[in-house]
């Protein structure tokens, strides 16, 4: 936190993250949970960019940039996770879990990371046990080989 951030925070309200904001911010999660997002990573989030009503009419690299301040009101990307509680539509919180599950599973090898994170997600966006089951089995059919 910068010195006119700790000044300010208790006078100022800081503006909350819209829900197109914070569903960014939980797909660059999901990109980024191995450490490294990789080319295919953002071609699928691009795709996802172009194809869903929340983004549509906005820039994206205003929307990655409010997306990241998220990140830096929680001080790193770890605990910025916890934003994904904010998001007040329940179409958008299942909306991004899916969309985060099939961008793990979009790789074919989802890692012991990206299961902790969609893990998180799950609690993080209230999905319950019967509704995740249920887009993890079509996902599966959707990636099966």
């Amino acid at each position: 936190m910068g010195l006119l951030s700790k000044l300010t925070s208790k006078v100022t309200p800081q503006k909350k993250a819209g829900d197109d904001v914070l569903l960014l911010h939980g797909l660059m999660l999901m990109a980024g949970a191995d450490g490294v997002i990789e080319q295919r990573e953002i071609d699928t989030l691009r795709q996802f960019w172009s194809t869903m009503p929340e983004f549509q009419g906005k820039d994206f690299d205003d929307t990655l940039d409010q997306a990241n301040k998220v990140v830096a009101h929680y001080g790193n990307l770890k605990e910025s996770i916890k934003a994904l509680a904010d998001i007040e539509s329940e179409a958008v919180r299942k909306k991004l879990f899916v969309l985060a599950a099939d961008m793990a599973m979009s790789s074919g090898d989802v890692d012991e990371t990206e299961d902790e994170m969609l893990e998180s997600m799950q609690r993080l966006l209230n999905i319950d046990d019967d509704t995740a089951t249920k887009c993890l089995e079509v996902l599966s059919i959707k990636y099966a080989q």
